[in-house]
């Protein structure tokens, strides 16, 4: 069926989890799961955005990098950075250096700090509702009316660098969608 790859180890998973044990690890334990802790959601928030313009597996082969740069997505550590942190992580060789990503994790660790209720309960109502699992690839939307309602409010509340397609990545990633297809053995 479009949209599933049977791997070495016999398991039928999303096409997209490839053979890369990072990436099989990823999307068999992680995506796709409702995700509510706070620091769990900075850091995919976080992640995603660097994500942009380049592969997820890049990323998650720094992961534990960008948790060592990032004092563990400790929201209110970060919100505090300054512009020595940013210097040091434009040095740091394990993450990504783009400045303006830099700054952008700094402002939406900021944001997340004025928040004055919980990150978890900002982003999931915006979760949809349930819908029918997708069955191929071509039903998987790049964004949605939610991604873009949602990326619009974090924008209002001080958010940078999440526009809809990165918002939508990260609403599966988190699970405040389900995308698993059809026939994906890690699907509820």
């Amino acid at each position: 069926m479009p949209g599933l790859r049977t791997g070495d180890d016999g398991v039928t998973r999303c096409w997209w989890a490839g053979s890369d044990p990072i990436m099989l690890a990823y999307h068999d334990d992680e995506w796709g799961r409702p995700e509510r802790n706070p620091t769990m959601l900075f850091e995919l928030l976080t992640l995603e955005s660097f994500q942009s313009g380049l592969s997820w597996i890049t990323i998650l082969r720094k992961r534990e990098a960008f948790r060592a740069a990032f004092d563990g997505f400790d929201a209110a550590r970060v919100a505090a950075y300054g512009e020595e942190d940013v210097q040091r992580l434009l040095g740091d060789a394990g993450i990504v250096r783009n400045r303006a990503k830099i700054e952008a994790a700094i402002a939406n660790a900021r944001a997340i700090e004025a928040l004055g209720t919980p990150l978890a309960n900002v982003l999931w109502d915006f979760a949809p509702p349930p819908r029918p699992r997708p069955r191929e690839v071509d039903e998987i939307p790049a964004s949605t009316d939610e991604s873009q309602t949602l990326s619009r409010e974090l924008k209002r509340r001080g958010f940078r660098f999440l526009g809809p397609t990165t918002v939508y990545a990260f609403m599966q990633a988190a699970g405040l969608v389900d995308d698993h297809v059809a026939g994906c053995e890690r699907a509820p």
